[in-house]
């Protein structure tokens, strides 16, 4: 088979693979390695290993270690280095020596066990940081003590990566001797490195900025990197060390976010294709040969990780449900694990049953990973064996209090304890429903009226004294469980308004469809508070900007949720499918709307509205339905994309 046919039958099965990995909510990372596994010889053998694929899959890690270097923040390391340096260093240390200490024992040389040790001790950056900024963990004290030990996990790789050479070259007697030598040539490469970074870089950087040119600067971002990476080669240590510190030394510069979104789509394909060559490699026979071998592994290394991570995060004085979670979520091999492997492999550390066997592990642990993370805070709960907090009496309201006409405050976080706040100089009465036991106990002891339990429920709702209320405010954010609750509360109470807080703007529709009365995005209302203080320090009476504000909140925000959409968004795909973009329609003598009215276009029946016009530089807000289009005139429509698309083209080319 030609090279072509072969680099096409990886092409087809990555894509194809990683489709439906992404379809089951499974990290790409395994995608890539089954694809390898499938094309590779020891699967329908569709491509042969080549040289020139490892080569290719190389320049993967290095620009994968070029955009950790990019991220690497010192002033981050240091707020964080409590949690960094007592549970993190010693999180690796213990790992690494106990699972080398093992290997050993299993008959492996020093250098393989050293090399186990530093494959099993790292955790997967990738998949978790992923999961916890998907499931908002990122703000529990249990998502924070992970990253901590992630940021001493991500500096370790550095030094395993240069080790590992070494240890293949010089075997075990003159191993102290080599690495003194690396240190040496590492200290005087470092340097060379970040004396170029402080003073050359910035500003061939600026040169080429002033130049803009995109293709330049990408350009000039690979050149740097490949240039730091083969001087560090050169030395006689690792390419990626090179990368590392290139990364470094323009993280903090003012073009790290434009060279991390450059060099991002070269790394993610780069990569790919190296998890591909390490899953060519991965001998199938071997994994289906050693199932119980394999498996022990893999729970005999999640079970020492979770337990050394809680034991030291309680040493720190962590809280022991958030050791015990934090434990969890780091329990899986890494994405750098991966890469030891393939590097060890290489330099024929590792046989290539043992590598096979890692990989086996590495990928089911990897795959369990998303679950455990969802899991991670309930069985750290269980596992904690914490006295529960005692919930008896806390959904009903005291027997003494009597209301009428007070609000609901659903969700007594933050923003509810805000709202109530402002409820009781106005003598109103209120009663919250909140799900945290804790947070409900201690808000009864200081004589509030909370009840514990989920605002879903018809019981808590009745002992809230629904039939009575004036108001029911659902304060917790997450739209599926307000959509819930307004379907509830409409189903007791058809006649009592509703507030919703909501985050963005893209279920305003479906909230408002549910039964709210005013549904309040975060995001909406911030800009509105923003507008005012602009307006006001800019000289625009108060009246004015009070009467502007107000005509936004009782159109719904009409005029705020059309945006441009940016190359970069941290939206997914089904939100920005629901959210509506702004979008600029200019038309020239030959579009179909020319000479036609607004109204007879009747774009609203597209579901499309009209923002603004704008006519020789002059903007015209939400134009009468009577004006005439004429060529030149540019037209600010709001829609979801699909449907400006759809209009656009009416407008231009007519039905």
């Amino acid at each position: 088979m030609t090279s072509h046919l072969e680099l096409l039958a990886i092409l087809s099965s990555a894509v194809l693979i990683v489709w439906l990995f992404r379809r089951l909510q499974l990290p790409a990372i395994l995608a890539y390695l089954v694809a390898g596994v499938i094309v590779g010889e020891h699967g329908l053998a569709l491509a042969q290993e080549h040289v020139d694929y490892d080569h290719f899959a190389e320049l993967g890690i290095v620009f994968l270690l070029f955009t950790l270097g990019l991220e690497f923040s010192l002033p981050k390391l240091l707020a964080m280095r409590h949690l960094v340096f007592t549970v993190g260093s010693l999180q690796v240390a213990i790992s690494g020596l106990l699972f080398m200490l093992a290997a050993m024992l299993f008959g492996q040389s020093f250098a393989a066990a050293l090399t186990i040790g530093g494959i099993l001790a790292l955790s997967s950056t990738a998949i978790v940081i992923r999961q916890l900024s998907e499931s908002g963990g990122m703000k529990k004290k249990s998502g924070q003590l992970s990253v901590a030990v992630l940021l001493f996990q991500d500096v370790a790789v550095v030094p395993l990566l240069i080790i590992i050479p070494l240890l293949a070259q010089n075997g075990d007697s003159s191993f102290v001797l080599a690495l003194l030598t690396a240190l040496v040539k590492g200290i005087f490469v470092v340097s060379l490195l970040l004396l170029t970074g402080k003073w050359l870089l910035p500003r061939l950087f600026n040169l080429v900025a002033q130049v803009r040119t995109d293709e330049l600067f990408v350009l000039t971002t690979l050149l740097v990197t490949l240039v730091a990476s083969a001087l560090t080669q050169w030395f006689g240590l690792s390419m990626a060390l090179g990368a590392f510190l290139a990364g470094m030394m323009l993280g903090e510069s003012q073009y790290k976010h434009q060279l991390e979104a450059d060099i991002r789509p070269y790394r993610d394909i780069l990569l790919g294709l190296f998890f591909v060559t390490v899953g060519m490699k991965l001998n199938i026979e071997v994994v289906f040969s050693s199932p119980l071998l394999i498996l022990a592994l893999l729970v005999g290394f999640m079970v020492v990780k979770v337990l050394i991570v809680a034991i030291l995060a309680k040493r720190a004085g962590e809280s022991s449900k958030d050791a015990w979670a934090a434990g969890i979520m780091l329990a899986q091999m890494g994405e750098f694990g991966f890469v030891l492997i393939a590097l060890a492999s290489q330099v024929e550390l590792l046989s290539a049953t043992t590598a096979a066997i890692l990989l086996g592990s590495g990928v089911l642990s990897m795959a369990i990973t998303p679950y455990m993370i969802n899991h991670a805070r309930s069985w750290g709960l269980w596992l904690s064996q914490e006295e529960k907090i005692n919930t008896q009496g806390l959904d009903v309201l005291p027997k003494n209090v009597s209301l009428e006409n007070h609000v609901i405050i659903c969700g007594f976080g933050r923003i509810g304890q805000t709202v109530s706040r402002f409820l009781k100089p106005e003598s109103i009465d209120f009663v919250a429903i909140d799900i945290d036991p804790l947070r409900t106990s201690k808000a009864r002891e200081a004589g509030e009226n909370v009840l514990f339990g989920s605002s879903r429920q018809a019981e808590l709702l009745h002992a809230a004294q629904l039939s009575k209320a004036k108001l029911v405010v659902i304060a917790f954010g997450d739209d599926k469980q307000s959509l819930d609750v307004i379907q509830k509360v409409r189903s007791l109470a058809p006649e009592v308004p509703i507030l919703v807080r909501t985050r963005n703007d893209d279920q305003l529709n479906e909230l408002h469809a549910a039964g709210a009365n005013e549904v309040v995005p975060e995001s909406l209302e911030g800009s509105l508070m923003l507008v005012s203080q602009v307006l006001s320090l800019t000289g625009v009476p108060f009246s004015r900007i009070f009467r502007r504000v107000q005509r936004e909140r009782k159109n719904h925000y009409n005029h705020l949720h059309g945006f441009y959409q940016g190359e970069h968004t941290d939206m997914s795909a089904d939100a920005i499918d629901r959210i509506e973009f702004a979008h600029a329609i200019i038309l020239s003598a030959d579009s179909y709307a020319c000479g036609q009215t607004i109204a007879a276009l009747n774009l609203n029946e597209r579901r499309v509205y009209i923002i603004a016009l704008r006519r020789e530089e002059k903007e015209i807000e939400q134009p009468d339905a009577d004006t005439v289009l004429q060529p030149e005139d540019t037209l600010i429509v709001r829609g979801k994309p699909r449907r400006v698309e759809r209009a656009e083209r009416f407008l231009q080319e007519g039905p």
